[in-house]
């Protein structure tokens, strides 16, 4: 027997109607959580620190390239510096970037069934964007565990290939509290479901 377990958080109302709205008919929902906001943000650290010598860089270009017109920034002076903009404002978007995933996280919500896990993960621009995964898209997940018991639940890896690099994006449940509770949930929700589904002959 599969028994509902306390959430780790009570979601916000809209996001707890979001995820009832998602439920099929006869679908009993076990737990919920979101993702804790300081934790993901804490994940774009590199991005942060990247933007460092990268801002600095482009500020110096600018402040360098204004020097070419003394009498005002006309010609190649207006050039050099206007061209040295956008990569400023790329640098700010980096400092940026643990603001934008804090507040991203605090829009989604993750949760299991006792069909599926569900992320509802918030779209940068408003919306969410709904992932669902069986009990035969769960055999193979990857427990990624903290000291203090909070961690990462990766069910998959998307991979991207460029002409130059390889970039691989983790999904599942991150930054989750009490991250060896929840596979536990997960494994039993699993189990459950495919007996369920083989009848009374598995038995």
């Amino acid at each position: 027997m599969f028994e509902q377990h306390a959430s780790d958080v009570e979601l916000p109302d809209d996001l707890r109607r979001a995820v009832e709205d998602e439920l099929d008919r006869d679908e009993r929902l076990y737990w919920t959580a979101q993702p804790i906001p300081g934790r993901l943000a804490m994940k774009t650290l590199p991005i942060m620190l990247f933007a460092i010598p990268w801002t600095g860089f482009a500020v110096f270009w600018m402040a360098a390239a204004s020097g070419f017109g003394q009498e005002g920034l006309d010609g190649p002076g207006m050039c050099f510096t206007l061209f040295g903009l956008p990569f400023v404002l790329i640098g700010l978007g980096m400092f940026s970037a643990p603001y934008w995933v804090y507040r991203k996280a605090g829009r989604s919500a993750y949760a299991i069934t006792d069909r599926r896990a569900i992320l509802l993960d918030a779209g940068w621009f408003g919306g969410l964007n709904v992932r669902s995964f069986g009990p035969d898209e769960l055999d193979d997940i990857t427990r990624k565990q903290r000291a203090d018991g909070s961690g990462d639940l990766i069910f998959r890896r998307d991979i991207s290939h460029t002409h130059d690099s390889t970039h691989t994006r983790d999904i599942g449940f991150m930054a989750i509290r009490n991250v060896k509770d929840v596979e536990t949930i997960i494994r039993t929700m699993v189990e459950t479901a495919r007996t369920n589904s083989a009848g009374p002959e598995a038995s």
